[in-house]
């Protein structure tokens, strides 16, 4: 056996640096702060419903079949997946909705019927993002951010131009239809940045939509925490909930142990994939990195106001993923990124998993998870919150055309208080650092810390990035380090 490995963290990048790991030797202990698994990924019951508490979205779904191949195994040994169609609907007002279904060619006909000739535009924009999507999974994503040559291939070297135009520029180069525009520029978002903002190479994100679909995991995302927990034990991962981290010891710069719930454990390698600003302060400050003015500059993902509802009737006019488009994107953008502050008419995202999973809620009852994008940071009061309950049930109503605010069993909400309560999230962000120009590759926090011997990072603001997907990938990441170095 190898050396004691000591986890902070149960999210998706912890659990997967912890099997990686694990698979390769290590005594790997995982520490949670919360009562359960998952980090952003937990699961929250009530009353008979079932809703995943952070994302939502499981998409390029090759990632991870490759994270369970390299333990040989499959998704489907742990969990079902359904592939959903449509994949969403878009709403943008007057009674105008747009659906994106399960295949290219549908997509292709979609576009088409709302603006002659966008067909082509599209096919030819999708290959391009296709080619991007090889490049990034084959040649990119997988490497560690130890190195701005690690961006150099024969590839990359054809398309530098792509990481200096933006996904923004090229969308209204080709396309002039203004819903089609925003439709293209939604998946980008992930990546916690304006479309502006994003370099053009990022389009292997509108290839991941329209090419690999959109897909649900029966029972919920959590399913896939729930599979990596398993694979972790089987490993002989040992798991810990209810375990704060009060400081991460050191002496002349290298790891001696990090003290837990008030108790001192020793251990010499420490990998954390909570959050990495607050993963500093629980060093010396000598220690650090990273100074407060350095984070305070950087860009980050959006916070969300999010709400867990429960109906109890059934909905109509919804799919499983709905994406309310009726109000000025660009407006609210700015209310995110330029000039921070709540929004006055902001888009939102729904989804009711029990539309297409009868599992997540009771019979003849629908569950309902909203969310409304806003910049980490903000005030967070209950008045606020109700405030905004009340305009997106409005508009839901209105868009829907049926009447739901009478149906609601209970209402539960999670805003900035929440993620920085239970995620030590910086400002309360809830999708990380956004993947601009600037803060892409080796330009994002380290994996690996240079002033402590011992000590490495993963999640969404190390690299590749914020999603899912990324943070499977940034665990591969930081386990390979900890092989290389130790």
């Amino acid at each position: 056996m190898k050396n004691k490995v000591s986890v902070i963290g149960s999210g998706f990048a912890s659990l997967s640096a912890a099997c990686y790991l694990a698979r390769d030797g290590y005594d790997v202990t995982i520490y949670e702060k919360n009562d359960s698994i998952g980090g952003r990924a937990r699961q929250f019951k009530k009353d008979g419903f079932t809703f995943d508490m952070g994302p939502s979205w499981y998409w390029m779904p090759d990632v991870f079949e490759q994270f369970f191949k390299d333990f040989n195994k499959k998704p489907s040994d742990y969990y079902h997946l359904d592939k959903l169609n449509p994949a969403y609907t878009v709403f943008f007002g007057n009674d105008k909705s747009i659906q994106i279904e399960d295949t290219l060619e549908k997509i292709y006909a979609a576009f088409e019927a709302e603006e002659k000739g966008s067909s082509k535009k599209l096919q030819k924009f999708i290959s391009n993002a296709q080619n991007n999507y090889e490049i990034a999974i084959k040649d990119l994503v997988y490497r560690p951010g130890v190195s701005p040559l690690e961006l150099v291939t024969p590839e990359t070297i054809k398309r530098v131009g792509q990481f200096f135009s933006t996904i923004s520029k090229d969308v209204r180069k080709e396309f002039k239809n203004k819903k089609l525009i925003q439709i293209l520029e939604f998946p980008v978002l992930f990546l916690g940045a304006k479309p502006s903002d994003t370099p053009s190479f990022y389009s292997f994100m509108n290839y991941a939509d329209f090419g690999l679909g959109t897909w649900h995991p029966k029972g919920g995302m959590f399913m896939v925490i729930k599979a990596m927990e398993a694979l972790a034990l089987s490993l002989g991962v040992k798991i810990n909930t209810n375990c704060s981290i009060d400081k991460i010891n050191t002496t002349d710069k290298k790891i001696t142990s990090i003290l837990v719930n008030g108790e001192i454990i020793p251990t010499s390698l420490v990998v954390t994939g909570a959050d990495y600003h607050h993963s500093e302060t629980l060093l010396d400050a000598k220690n650090r990195q990273y100074s407060e003015s350095y984070w305070d500059k950087k860009t980050f993902a959006p916070s969300s106001l999010l709400f867990y509802v429960g109906f109890d009737k059934k909905l109509k006019n919804v799919n499983h993923h709905n994406l309310f488009f009726d109000v000025d994107f660009d407006a609210h953008a700015k209310d995110i990124y330029d000039k921070p502050k709540w929004p006055e008419n902001p888009l939102f995202y729904a989804n009711f998993t029990s539309l297409t999973d009868a599992s997540t809620a009771p019979e003849n009852c629908e569950n309902g998870f909203f969310l409304v994008p806003i910049a980490p940071g903000l005030e967070d009061t209950e008045e606020l919150r109700s405030i905004y309950f009340e305009k997106i049930m409005n508009r839901f109503e209105e868009l829907t055309h049926q009447s739901v605010k009478n149906n609601v069993i209970f209402k539960e909400s999670f805003c900035v208080k929440d993620f920085i309560k239970d995620y030590n999230s910086y400002k309360g962000n809830a999708y990380g650092m956004a993947n601009t120009l600037l803060q892409t590759a080796f330009l994002r926090p380290k994996l690996k810390s240079s002033k402590v011997e011992g000590l490495y990072f993963t999640g969404q603001l190390t690299v590749p990035g914020p999603g899912v997907p990324p943070s499977l990938i940034s665990g591969k990441l930081v386990s390979g380090l900890i092989q290389k170095d130790n």
